[in-house]
């Protein structure tokens, strides 16, 4: 059964669909806040932030007569962006490091970041975590991603996905510490 959700932007899809830049503008105003946000948080420089941001909403104004409402344009816009921000990382050679199933299990147990945290303050310890365990942590902690999409999305092992994220949830509470954050 094909699931198709109900848009509250689908008027506003649909007339960017025509042609309308008036249209494309509302979409952008809408979306560029939230979508530069995610870049921020992924490439942890305003500059390549802002510049994939850009490119992004090319890429979205040039794929929308794909979107079929099989998710929210906020969703599907979001995945667009995400992958831009994937593909820049990729093409400045960030490595995540695959680990064997037996090394992940090290990891296996579940820890969380201190309760009562501000988000500026998560996300200012963010900046000092390697790339490799920010997107993890990213995809899977801010953006819902679960391990197997991060496994397709990145092309690394379900077990490398978990122990990136297990790893840089510990390394943020040794930046918590660190820091006195």
């Amino acid at each position: 059964m094909r699931l198709v959700y109900s848009d509250i932007h689908k008027e506003i899809v649909e007339q960017c669909k025509s042609g309308s830049r008036k249209a494309q503008f509302e979409l952008y105003t809408k979306y560029s806040k939230a979508m530069y946000n995610v870049c921020l948080r992924m490439l942890k420089n305003e500059h390549d932030a802002e510049d994939i941001l850009q490119n992004t909403f090319v890429d979205i104004f040039t794929k929308l007569d794909s979107f079929a409402y099989q998710s929210t344009i906020g969703a599907w816009m979001k995945r667009i962006t995400v992958n831009n921000c994937i593909n820049y990382l990729k093409s400045k050679k960030i490595q995540l490091e695959e680990l064997g199933q037996a090394h992940h299990d090290k990891y296996e147990e579940e820890t969380s970041v201190p309760i009562g945290l501000s988000v500026e303050i998560v996300q200012k310890a963010m900046n000092y975590l390697s790339d490799g365990y920010r997107i993890v942590f990213s995809l899977y902690a801010i953006e819902g991603y679960d391990h197997e999409e991060i496994s397709q999305i990145l092309g690394i092992s379900e077990s490398t996905s978990k122990s990136q994220y297990s790893r840089a949830k510990q390394r943020l509470r040794e930046i918590f510490k660190e820091q006195k954050l």
